[in-house]
């Protein structure tokens, strides 16, 4: 195994029997073949593992790790990132395809372009059955020199929600490291590539290279409330209360602070996030609404979560205590 690769690719996973076997053979049939593939399994209960160990005995750039218990979506997304040991780094989720020239393509771009932090390709969305739907039109192709063009421009991308293929693209690792990676809030993915803009310029390949499956099971899916999608970034907040607009703000309000950039663009960018709470002030009155109103809310919670005894249930448990006594 090479100690030092040029490519890291990190693929988080939970219960990816279904479409595990076919994301690894993407990756392995990579025309560029100095990779190493970093395995976290988070404690999944179906035949993830059994494949998993097949796979990283019969190649030596795969590493198979596999947490005691579910960490979580963010941990384990985070965390393929910290044992990385290449130049550049990729996500590969379990339940997607790369065609093969990806990575030779996007690492070709970062090698001759320095400014660059992150290259990806355009996206095809398919099925569980592999049969296109649709091609995604991201528009990340952001290569202005100044951080604030940048910014500005990511944020009118992301104003109304957005699929963020790119986060799947090739990025510095060096760069990535020195962010908090993926943060255990609702699209914390895209916070993150609001922060790496601010280090550098986004490039498109306009080819179809990544191959993004929607299925039934996937997490927008299985878990399309906040509530829901925060217990899966982080089980241990689950019915927590979480205001997940601020964390937004404030997110992006310390990316620009920590920012290698000058002050002028700084105070660009601070500028620029006035704009994003005259788009955001419903969502963000909300979020306080919510945490006055959260012991209300906390108190209906916790009685929709308690098991309820049917009539039956109730006089057979009179019966024994009367038997009993």
């Amino acid at each position: 195994m090479n100690a030092n690769p040029k490519v890291s690719i990190g693929m988080p996973v939970y219960n990816g029997e279904a479409f595990i076997k076919e994301a690894i053979n993407s990756i392995l049939n990579q025309t560029f073949q100095d990779f190493e593939l970093i395995i976290s399994d988070n404690a999944s209960t179906d035949e993830t593992q059994e494949i998993c160990h097949f796979y990283a005995t019969q190649d030596q750039r795969i590493q198979y790790y596999r947490n005691e218990f579910n960490m979580g979506a963010a941990w384990n997304q985070s965390q393929v990132v910290k044992l990385a040991k290449g130049d550049y780094f990729k996500w590969a989720h379990h339940d997607d395809l790369c065609a093969p020239e990806l990575l030779e393509k996007c690492a070709k771009v970062l090698d001759q372009n320095s400014s660059i932090v992150l290259c990806y390709p355009q996206t095809m969305i398919i099925n569980q059955w592999n049969n296109p739907i649709e091609q995604s039109s991201d528009g990340f192709d952001l290569r202005s020199t100044k951080a604030h063009q940048r910014f500005r421009k990511y944020h009118q991308l992301v104003r109304y929600g957005n699929l963020c293929n790119p986060f799947h693209g090739l990025i510095r690792a060096n760069i990535l490291k020195k962010t908090p990676i993926v943060g255990s809030y609702p699209s914390s993915d895209l916070v993150l590539l609001g922060e790496l803009v601010l280090y550098g310029e986004f490039s498109e390949i306009p080819e179809i290279l990544f191959f993004k499956r929607d299925h039934p099971n996937n997490s927008i899916r299985a878990y399309p409330t906040y509530r829901e999608r925060i217990a899966w970034y982080d089980p241990t907040k689950k019915d927590q209360l979480y205001l997940t607009k601020w964390k937004w703000f404030l997110e992006y309000l310390r990316a620009i602070q920590s920012a290698p950039i000058t002050l002028l663009e700084k105070t660009l960018c601070y500028l620029q996030m006035l704009q994003w709470l005259t788009w955001n002030w419903l969502w963000l009155l909300k979020d306080i609404f919510k945490a006055i109103t959260w012991p209300i809310i906390k108190l209906f919670l916790s009685f929709k979560s308690k098991p309820k005894l049917d009539s039956n249930s109730s006089i057979l448990s009179t019966i024994n205590q009367e038997q009993n006594s």
